[in-house]
């Protein structure tokens, strides 16, 4: 007998950044802009419309936009079973809620919410903990954004690399590997150069200037059975970003292969 997913989930936030409604809505309800700041996102800009989240090599998440009030608020569902490989009945869609407030001086607050239902199971409340770490750094993407590259189409540089041991270790030996510092700081990460704009847990963002301008994130996590991952994120703002997304990716994925970690 199957259990109904009556089990309550919710994660909410909210974030201010600079920008008109107008600017802010095109950053966090269009395909273009989510992709700027988030994930590669393909997404029919309508009510009704589908969606879809690029999270990796055969990897992603598949939904709709369930409410579309421009430029205030829109509401998507994911498929949340399909994502986890459950059973279609076994979870019920992520709800995920964006509403943007204009404030006075010129900035919006980024209203976050979002919501499910599962069975109560162990793994589902680590899947909530995991998305509230994992969701909140973008936001950080999403004010740098607004902040120096409104409206502007993103390419994207990524590369991942797991390796075995604690996501501590490998974050340290990651972080002193490329001489990242602390906020404020101008650091040289392998040939691009920029500023650092945030330091997390386990991640830093870094403000790039040159060559190509853009936003690069720079983060470790734990994936289990003793192992951890590695990665960096760039989106980069420039007629020849894909020209060097051509040039640099390949030389990251082998420079984070190759990452000697402490046993």
């Amino acid at each position: 007998m199957s259990t109904i997913p009556n089990v309550p989930y919710r994660l909410e936030f909210s974030v201010e950044v600079p920008g008109t409604p107008e600017q802010v809505w095109q950053a966090v309800a269009t395909a273009r802009g989510m992709s700027a700041w988030f994930l590669p996102t393909e997404m029919e800009e309508r009510a009704g419309g589908s969606l879809h989240f690029t999270m990796g090599p055969e990897m992603g998440s598949d939904g709709h936009v369930t409410e579309w009030d421009p430029p205030h608020r829109i509401v998507y569902e994911e498929d949340w079973a399909a994502l986890m490989g459950q059973e279609p009945d076994a979870l019920s869609p992520l709800t995920s809620e964006f509403l943007v407030e204009a404030q006075s001086g010129g900035t919006c607050v980024v209203r976050v919410t979002s919501s499910g239902f599962g069975t109560g199971a162990d793994w589902e409340s680590e899947f909530w903990d995991d998305m509230g770490i994992s969701w909140k750094p973008f936001f950080d993407n999403l004010r740098l954004y607004l902040s120096h590259f409104p409206g502007q189409e993103a390419t994207m540089l990524e590369a991942t690399a797991s390796h075995p041991g604690e996501a501590e270790t490998l974050w340290s030996t990651l972080h002193h590997a490329l001489g990242l510092g602390d906020v404020g700081s101008e650091v040289d990460v392998r040939g691009a150069t920029g500023t650092v704009e945030r330091v997390g847990e386990r991640q830093t963002l870094v403000r790039l200037t040159a060559p190509v301008p853009g936003m690069l994130s720079v983060f470790a996590h734990g994936e289990g059975d003793g192992r951890s991952a590695t990665g960096v994120r760039a989106y980069l703002f420039s007629a020849d970003a894909a020209d060097y997304v051509r040039r640099e990716e390949p030389g990251w994925q082998a420079w984070l292969d190759g990452l000697s970690v402490p046993a």
